[in-house]
């Protein structure tokens, strides 16, 4: 006999003599001294857990040492594993007290019979005592500490708690714990549905963990699993056919990875509130899986060293769906660096914000008339970017060209601290160099965010109103504020449907704009259906040029793909509000015919100002006529409500303005040299 077998008899021995010690003994004092049992902590570090919006696991991190150990309840688990492990482990799991007599008679009588051990006489709740103390099995004092702990368990915790704990600390080979980090581990998924091979396959392992890892020892492995299969089979446990056709089942040859998608989201959760185990997201892991994809491919296909950042949001609702910081999570392409945080210049990106604010002011209209020549601005003298002047050309024309000359214009009449302002109520705050907002804003002179941008478009696409983009589940909505009127912000969505889509995609169904930063650092495409807002940036993270690489050719095309893995078709955009004016330039009001620089045809006389009401307040209208008074300028005057014209060629300075309904309401008037002034208000 081996010196093994010898230990192996003693200790069966010695708990035959214990289970008659027990039997012959007072109740009393077995459970005066189960009572004094100092119990050792139950609750187990476990995973942090980032999950999506249906629950999915996006991404988890290992607890000390390394350790894969992911929190687990019975009812997350198949009830087909719960069977076999019961009926192979532990069958009176259900009805002992934590010490099955039976099994440790029976365990006893074979290892003195044969010499050594033939079935074990743990208990699962035994077997919990000994991972939570990671204590000895073959030693007496071991084994007896085990009991005790056992049967204090069964008194303080039931029997689906303790169910739990081994579910959750059972070792399966390596640095996994627990039977869902195993379950990923070997089978890349949850618990919740394995086969019966699967099944069996988790139930042996945790017996001899090292021995029997499928990945080093997969012979051995196999054996372990069709022990478990033929003896829960030879029990009715499991139908016979059901076990043959799962003993032919390979076992898994290799570890899987833990899901990582969303991972710079995951990180900068974990660091904001490391005691947190769980984040919910309201980001779709099918989807951030398919972005994340589309990512890697575009990247490779822009050039070496590109990085390329995704961002989708619901515009409705807020919720960001998918963020992707880089082509890849590691080393390559500084794939750390989440570009989706990173500040960097948003190019021409603005210009759809300042063509819409002209559009409130009563500056322009889609159809207007205005100069593209060389303008100085007290040296600042901007050019296009091909160098080209085009002339007398469209607002309409000058945005989907993407001008700088025209927006400059329309920057310097509307003054770069209104368009900081608008950028401020949709929810962004961007970087300004020296902090003082000087017309380079117009061509991207300031830092912003991926994110930015993003939550920008999406008040272009609510109509205006700005929405607070949100990545939590719990996270509180905030209060939106009015960015642009319904008005402007269905004119600049129907100029940007305008733009010529890449090669092969679909015209008219998206409103995109595309952007290249000074210097070819930054190529950007940000665009917006009826239901979701993607934006897209190119680029080295360190802001080195990229030459050659324009928005156009590089961002557009992914925008497009993205839009494509998002949904099978584009979600139509809205029809325009009410009192928008659709019209052609022939028959817009004179001052909206030409748009002429502020200054140059000012008249003499006091400046125009809208008095009454004044700008911010809540009148009780109740569906009455408006009175509108004003100050200053040259009649006659024309009266712009919500933008479309409600009174033309007044000479009088205190008109009654037909209600223009309920709600936020902007009124322009314009005088008959060009000059305007403008309130938002509420109306009851």
């Amino acid at each position: 006999m081996t010196e093994r077998s010898r230990v192996a008899a003693a200790t069966a021995a010695f708990l035959l003599a214990f289970t008659l010690f027990a039997l012959a003994t007072g109740r009393d004092a077995v459970d005066r001294w189960v009572a004094a049992t100092a119990l050792p902590p139950t609750l187990g570090e476990t995973s942090v857990e980032i999950r999506d919006r249906t629950g999915a696991l996006l991404r988890a991190f290992q607890v000390g040492n390394g350790i894969w150990r992911l929190a687990v309840q019975p009812d997350q688990v198949d009830p087909r594993y719960l069977a076999l492990l019961v009926r192979y482990e532990d069958k009176r799991f259900w009805t002992h007290r934590g010490v099955d007599p039976l099994a440790l008679l029976r365990a006893g009588w074979q290892a003195l019979r044969h010499g050594g051990p033939v079935s074990g006489g743990s208990t699962l709740t035994m077997q919990v005592a000994r991972l939570l103390e990671d204590g000895s099995t073959g030693r007496w004092a071991g084994k007896l500490r085990q009991i005790r702990v056992a049967l204090a368990l069964e008194r303080r915790l039931g029997k689906r708690d303790i169910l739990a704990l081994y579910l959750t600390h059972a070792p399966f080979g390596g640095n996994l714990e627990g039977l869902r980090a195993a379950s990923f581990a070997w089978f890349g998924k949850e618990p919740r549905r394995l086969t019966a091979a699967q099944a069996a396959l988790l139930v042996a392992l945790p017996q001899a963990p090292e021995s029997r890892r499928p990945d080093r020892h997969p012979e051995i492995a196999r054996q372990a699993r069709n022990r478990v299969l033929h003896r829960v089979a030879a029990q009715g446990a499991l139908p016979a056919d059901e076990a043959a056709a799962a003993r032919r089942a390979p076992v898994p040859q290799s570890q899987r990875g833990f899901p990582q998608l969303a991972p710079h989201l995951a990180d900068a959760l974990r660091a904001r509130d490391p005691g947190q185990p769980r984040h919910d997201l309201t980001i779709d892991a099918q989807l951030q899986g398919a972005l994340q994809a589309l990512a890697a491919q575009a990247a490779r296909r822009a050039g070496p060293d590109l990085s390329l950042a995704l961002l989708v949001a619901d515009h409705r609702s807020g919720e960001i769906l998918a963020a992707v910081g880089s082509p890849g999570y590691g080393a390559a392409r500084d794939g750390f660096v989440d570009m989706t945080t990173a500040l960097r210049s948003p190019g021409s990106l603005l210009k759809p914000l300042i063509y819409g604010l002209a559009f409130d002011q009563g500056l322009a209209h889609p159809e207007t008339l205005i100069h593209d020549g060389p303008v100085d601005f007290d040296g600042y003298a901007p050019r296009n970017f091909d160098g080209a002047y085009r002339g007398d050309i469209r607002v309409r024309a000058a945005l989907q060209q993407s001008l700088n000359i025209p927006v400059v214009r329309l920057t310097e009449a509307l003054g770069p601290a209104r368009v900081i302002a608008a950028l401020q109520r949709s929810g962004v705050q961007a970087r300004i160099p020296g902090g003082r907002p000087g017309l380079a804003i117009a061509l991207g002179g300031m830092g912003m965010r991926l994110q930015d941008i993003v939550q920008l478009y999406a008040a272009l696409a609510a109509g205006g109103q700005g929405v607070s983009l949100r990545s939590e589940k719990t996270a509180p909505r905030s209060e939106a504020n009015p960015v642009l009127s319904p008005e402007a912000a269905w004119q600049v969505g129907n100029i940007l449907a305008g733009l010529p889509p890449p090669p092969g995609a679909q015209a008219g169904r998206l409103a995109y704009k595309t952007g290249t930063s000074y210097g070819h650092r930054d190529a950007w495409a940000v665009g917006y259906d009826g239901r979701h807002v993607i934006g897209v940036w190119i680029g080295r993270p360190d802001g080195t040029p990229v030459p050659g690489a324009f928005g156009g050719d590089l961002a557009a095309p992914v925008l497009f793909e993205a839009f494509g893995r998002l949904k099978p078709a584009f979600d139509r955009l809205p029809p325009p509000p009410p009192a928008t004016l659709i019209s052609a330039a022939a028959d817009l009001p004179p001052p909206l015919r030409r748009f002429r620089p502020r200054g140059s045809f000012e008249a003499p006389g006091a400046a125009l100002r809208l008095t009454f009401p004044p700008d911010g307040a809540r009148l009780a209208a109740d569906g009455a006529p408006v009175t509108v008074k004003l100050s200053g300028g040259a009649a006659p005057f024309s009266v712009i409500a919500n933008g479309s014209p409600a009174l033309t060629g007044q000479h009088a300075r205190e008109v009654e303005l037909p209600y223009p309904g309920a709600g936020f309401s902007t009124l322009v008037v314009v005088d008959r040299n060009g000059r305007s002034d403008r309130v938002t208000v509420w109306l009851d």
